[in-house]
């Protein structure tokens, strides 16, 4: 592929929008996971539960930012992706009341949906009190609602949708957002993830699974990818909202990108409906394909944002998959250490933060990484932020049902 083309097909990052328990907007969140420090502490809402710990994105009042009708309206992960897509619309320096809505998509990534009011809305039909359960259950709850309320908010009336797949969605929503700005179908899209995993039968299930750390007497060290003593994940949420404009788009507006998304690239595992497949292959096989859309070699990305769960088999897998791709992968971080899984948005808010590097050439460090896995053959940044000149870097997902994706992203 030619480099004239490439710079064709290059899709400009104009806006960030973070909410995450590092923090409350991109500014705030990026100065916590430079400091690398965990958010992992007790949930009231998980008490009496084997795991009764998470990472909160709770430093915001939603009422005062939404009003009371809207929140009452929106259950916890449309409420994160509506205030984080306005932090990146004004962050691109966009006007909804300039734009051509019919050309303004949105396309986040969702893994499942909402499950913060289903307990109480179950109960009332579990009790036979159907005549209770509120009207707003479906509206508020399914996973499209997210992009629909987006839209809503913004006025946005372009292709509106969810991806879900899985702990990879919010990546997968990346590389669809931009193939719609490829196929000239926007002119600007919003696109990224959302999810709260803060629910008790989120928790119990993942728990049942052996996927989450049981590390109850120590949350704020129980995220630690990577690490020779990890045991599981530890549940998160937050949104993470990326403006993407075709390269042209923003030039003519007069807007500095803070990146570019190059390339991006998924597969599927075929292998468990769980468990990655322990070679790597089906992430590796990824990557390739994003770094070939990106017209890039392996030897030219200095950087990775990995998935990174601190989950024994996939943390493995990830490490096989990078070494298969790089030979001598460049150097790492995991930003699950500080602010949890947070599922669906768990790639859209590591690729914003993949673009943070990029703009500022640091990479936040890993937390709780106190002893590598003697198997794991990675250079992983931990303890402080590295700083590094980077033209290009990847950040990968993954997912259960074998899914994988990557994005990659070059320096403005």
């Amino acid at each position: 592929m030619s480099a004239h083309t490439v710079a064709d097909r290059a899709v400009a990052v104009t806006g960030l929008g973070l909410v995450t328990p590092a923090g409350f907007g991109v500014a705030a969140g990026w100065d916590h996971l430079l400091g690398g420090a965990p958010t992992a502490r007790r949930d009231p809402l998980l008490a009496g539960l084997n795991v009764d710990f998470s990472c909160r994105a709770d430093g915001f009042d939603p009422v005062a930012l939404l009003g009371g009708r809207l929140v009452r309206r929106l259950d916890r992960f449309a409420q994160l992706a509506v205030l984080a897509a306005r932090e990146a619309v004004a962050d691109a320096d966009l006007d909804p009341a300039d734009w051509n809505p019919d050309r303004v998509g949105v396309v986040l990534g969702v893994s499942a949906s909402s499950t913060d009011t289903h307990a109480v809305e179950y109960g009332r039909l579990a009790d036979g009190r159907p005549g209770l359960v509120s009207p707003l259950m479906a509206p508020r709850s399914i996973p499209n609602m997210a992009a629909g309320e987006v839209g809503l908010d913004l006025g946005a009336r372009g292709p509106n949708l969810v991806t879900s797949t899985a702990c990879a969605s919010g990546t997968t929503a990346l590389g669809v957002a931009c193939d719609l700005l490829r196929a000239g179908s926007c002119d600007v899209v919003l696109a990224g993830g959302t999810e709260s995993g803060r629910a008790p039968m989120v928790a119990t299930s993942f728990d049942r699974l052996g996927a989450l750390s049981r590390r109850r007497h120590d949350p704020a060290g129980a995220s630690r990818p990577f690490d020779a003593d990890r045991d599981g994940f530890v549940l998160g949420e937050g949104a993470g909202l990326l403006v993407l404009e075709r390269a042209a788009d923003a030039r003519a507006r007069g807007v500095r990108p803070r990146a570019y998304l190059a390339g991006h690239g998924s597969t599927a595992d075929a292998h468990h409906f769980t468990a990655p497949r322990p070679d790597g292959a089906g992430l590796a096989r990824a990557v390739r394909i994003a770094l070939a859309d990106a017209g890039l070699a392996p030897h030219e990305i200095g950087h990775v944002n990995t998935h990174g769960t601190g989950t024994t088999l996939n943390d493995l897998a990830e490490a096989a998959a990078l070494r298969q791709v790089f030979r001598r992968p460049p150097p790492v971080t995991a930003v699950k250490s500080v602010i949890g899984h947070c599922l669906g948005a768990a790639g859209a808010i590591e690729a914003a933060v993949t673009v943070l590097t990029l703009q500022y050439g640091l990479i936040p460090p890993t937390a709780n990484l106190d002893r590598l896995d003697e198997a794991i053959d990675l250079d992983v940044v931990t303890k402080r932020p590295r700083r590094v000149q980077l033209q290009a870097a990847v950040s990968v997902s993954s997912g259960f049902g074998g899914q994988n994706a990557a994005v990659v992203l070059t320096s403005a």
